[in-house]
């Protein structure tokens, strides 16, 4: 059996724990096992339905007073009862804090070993498994041997179970121009929509730091484990230019950034920079646009 500890609120089930449970279900599939979810608190039951329709046979609410809080030594104290009398040889959790944290319990309970971040798994004898290390500038292919496979599974990174973008627009591939919004836009990208309506062929993109922030979708996000673009101008608006950034922009043929940080790793990278607030910036560039289309 496979065991997945699912997280879930008002809303039903989060996205995150949705995409470890398509990895989990991969791999029940390639055991030939069925495929479990444990899960916390009474409302969890109403979760049945949803977990059904992604696959799941068995479903384990764990209910106590003890438990209205999260209370990661205890989570994981009942995950190890509940795959230990299931006979699960693999648990997996989404990549959480609250699911990295818990399987880390899990793992010290059973002196087993956690594979963290993980994108692919391929069952064998051992579990080949590709992961993401150091924020996702290091992809690593290593085997899995345990007694229990331990796995989170990245974020954001099955984008069969991501929420797809609902902007208009060309991909992010084929845009002539790319403005794009990092942390620094503190979650609003009003600005950077308008000013990326202003320009033919251009399209909205994002760092992995917004996308983990639950500000755009994945399939919005440039970088390694995003898209990878090539626009005749790149205009990165708040963005650090951390190295998996970079390695998504680099086929740009020029990069205006923007950014309050001189020494940030973009600005030095950047084949144009304005070090100011992209809040002022931004529309700056976009009334200018206006003004000069008007003139024409």
């Amino acid at each position: 059996m496979v065991l997945t500890y699912v997280e879930h609120d008002d809303d039903g089930v989060d996205d995150v724990s949705l995409e470890a449970l398509t990895l989990a279900r991969d791999v029940a599939d390639a055991e030939g096992e069925p495929l479990a979810a444990i899960a916390f608190g009474a409302d969890a039951e109403g979760a049945a339905d949803v977990l059904g329709a992604h696959g799941v046979d068995a479903l384990t609410v764990v209910d106590h007073d003890d438990l209205d809080s999260y209370t990661p030594e205890a989570y994981a104290r009942a995950i190890v009862q509940c795959a230990e009398e299931s006979g699960a040889e693999t648990v997996i959790a989404p990549g959480t804090d609250r699911g990295a944290e818990t399987l880390s319990h899990v793992a010290a309970k059973l002196d087993e070993t956690l594979a963290a971040e993980v994108t692919d798994v391929e069952v064998g004898d051992a579990y080949e498994i590709t992961r993401q290390r150091w924020g996702g500038t290091l992809i690593e292919h290593a085997e899995l041997h345990a007694d229990t496979n331990l796995l989170t599974v990245a974020a954001n990174e099955l984008s069969d179970r991501v929420e797809e973008s609902d902007a208009d627009g060309i991909p992010l591939a084929e845009a002539r121009v790319v403005v794009s919004g990092g942390r620094g836009t503190d979650g609003d990208f009003s600005e950077i929509e308008e000013l990326a309506d202003r320009v033919p062929n251009a399209a909205v993109g994002s760092s992995r730091a917004a996308v983990n922030e639950g500000w755009r979708p994945h399939d919005d996000q440039v970088g390694q484990t995003g898209n990878k673009i090539a626009p005749e101008l790149y205009i990165p608006c708040g963005i650090s230019g951390a190295v998996q950034h970079m390695v998504g922009c680099k086929g740009s043929e020029n990069i205006l950034a923007i950014n309050t940080d001189p020494e940030a790793a973009i600005m030095q990278k950047a084949d144009y920079a304005i070090v100011a607030d992209l809040h002022e910036t931004v529309p700056a560039i976009a009334d200018e646009l206006d003004a000069r289309g008007h003139a024409e």
